[in-house]
């Protein structure tokens, strides 16, 4: 009871302390199989509660004027697991992606979602639902929402390279032109991802499992690592990622006006 009255008040003053918004926030989504064993729940309903996390969040997102969210749904090292467990997470990707299509939330905001990852390695029904899902989404460009699925770091980079080299091959790109901008190009051919501000990671793990290498890394972006699980994910903690990058933004002005 008390707890339920003051969060408001926390996060009404979280608010007020952050003053620079990240333009992009890149979330790695850990914990959904840790927070049902715990719960004593099967592990598809922590994935189904991870999924209704990851509707709220988004939510809460759009409404404190992040532009591009890109989430880490399933990785191309998470295809090791049992076969139970991949049927009922395909089964689920495709239901949120169908969803999609009748969301009003989605039209209302003008939000595009795509994939990001190697789509070849999906089942044929969900990609067929992400394609639609693409489609009937393609026209907006208010906020963006990139679904990393099938997804691994250096695998981007090096299909990014296959995409150069091909080019240089036909003769469209001169080897000597390629600069960063051009490989930024390649690593994703829907709608354009910019440098990522800030990552978030929860359930207590200490590392970025080489998440956008080149969109994060790359550009220093803050990080901010939290305790919950991500179905227990709240909206304070996403407030208090948010002050990180909002500190770091302050320090960088500080120093830019000592010269």
């Amino acid at each position: 009871m008390l707890r339920s009255g003051i969060e408001p008040l926390y996060e009404h003053y979280l608010k007020w302390q952050v003053k620079h918004i990240p333009r992009h926030v890149a979330v790695i989504q850990d914990g959904n199989r840790r927070y049902a064993r715990e719960q004593g729940l099967d592990t598809a309903i922590g994935h189904r509660l991870g999924a209704d996390a990851t509707e709220q969040v988004l939510d809460w997102a759009c409404e404190l004027g992040v532009q591009h969210i890109t989430l880490y749904t399933f990785s191309t090292e998470n295809f090791r697991r049992d076969s139970a467990e991949l049927e009922s997470l395909f089964l689920l990707f495709r239901e949120k992606f169908a969803a999609i299509l009748k969301d009003e939330r989605v039209r209302r905001n003008r939000i595009r979602v795509q994939m990001i990852g190697d789509r070849s390695l999906l089942p044929e029904d969900l990609l067929a639902t992400i394609d639609a899902a693409e489609e009937a989404t393609r026209d907006y460009g208010d906020y963006f929402i990139n679904i990393a699925l099938a997804y691994g770091g250096r695998n981007e980079i090096v299909h990014a390279a296959r995409s150069l080299l091909g080019e240089v091959r036909q003769g469209v790109i001169d080897p000597g032109a390629i600069d960063p901008a051009t490989v930024e190009a390649h690593l994703n051919r829907g709608a354009p991802i910019p440098p990522v501000d800030l990552i978030i990671r929860t359930g207590n793990d200490y590392r970025t499992s080489n998440f956008l290498p080149w969109l994060a890394n790359g550009h220093e972006s803050a990080v901010y690592f939290c305790a919950p699980f991500w179905p227990a994910f709240r909206k304070i903690d996403l407030l208090r990622a948010m002050r990180v990058y909002d500190q770091r933004m302050r320090l960088k002005e500080r120093v830019a006006r000592r010269g």
